[in-house]
């Protein structure tokens, strides 16, 4: 990808993508004054990148997102919509991380839309060992190494909290208790998500909405209320 495509295609400003890969934060090769990046390694990157934000850059990153999907007519849309009651646990029994991954793919075919889930499990536990999903707060965003268009019937959340807590690998060592489980089949649909997901969480009182929701149905109506607070 020119720089101007891998730009659009992680929804960051080109100047800002270029200064990335100067500094190595971002694989990239210059030839000629021009940039080109892989594909692969440029989703990897924009998947850590999210997730490590701040909540003023996550604001960023959204409104960029907003806008992009404007002018390709996507409409609006609400990533409460992509949670499923099925697919909402308030009691996860795992107490390691595998388990949590092995729970979480098990709940991703409770929704009926997971079409693969020891692929799925496989490719969760790829994406912890290359990099954890864990942030601050307690919560995780646990999704595929590799996105596979044919896993998934559509893109959807899965949910699990944890009464206890488990250690996923969280900045200084902190327990996790709510795990969102990202399932797409397209890559920038994947980011918009993911980048929603954790705004809510550092920019609203999401996390404790959902430790007071006691029923699956009450969990997604907590998104629903924590994303109205954005104005989005």
């Amino acid at each position: 990808m020119t720089l101007e495509e891998a730009a659009e295609y992680v929804h960051v400003p080109a100047n800002d993508l270029k200064h990335f890969a100067q500094r190595g934060e971002v694989e990239g090769v210059e030839r000629n004054g021009q940039w080109r990046f892989d594909v692969r390694t440029l989703a990897e990157w924009a998947q850590r990148n999210l997730l490590s934000s701040s909540a003023r850059e996550l604001d960023e990153q959204n409104r960029h997102m907003d806008e992009s999907a404007r002018r390709s007519h996507s409409g609006e849309w609400r990533v409460a919509d992509f949670f499923r009651e099925n697919a909402v646990e308030l009691g996860l029994a795992a107490r390691a991380k595998g388990g949590v991954l092995r729970d979480l793919a098990d709940l991703a075919e409770a929704s009926g839309l997971c079409y693969d889930r020891e692929s799925l499990f496989k490719e969760l536990v790829s994406r912890e060992e290359r990099a954890p999903t864990a942030v601050g707060g307690g919560c995780a965003f646990p999704h595929a190494h590799v996105l596979d268009p044919y896993m998934f019937e559509t893109a959807f959340v899965a949910y699990a909290r944890s009464p206890r807590g488990v250690f996923f690998g969280g900045p200084e060592g902190e327990v996790t208790r709510h795990f969102f489980l990202v399932c797409s089949v397209d890559h920038a649909m994947h980011l918009r998500v993911l980048a929603r997901l954790a705004r809510l969480a550092k920019r609203t009182a999401l996390l404790e909405m959902l430790d007071a929701a006691e029923t699956p149905d009450a969990a997604i109506a907590a998104v629903r209320e924590a994303e109205r607070g954005l104005g989005q």
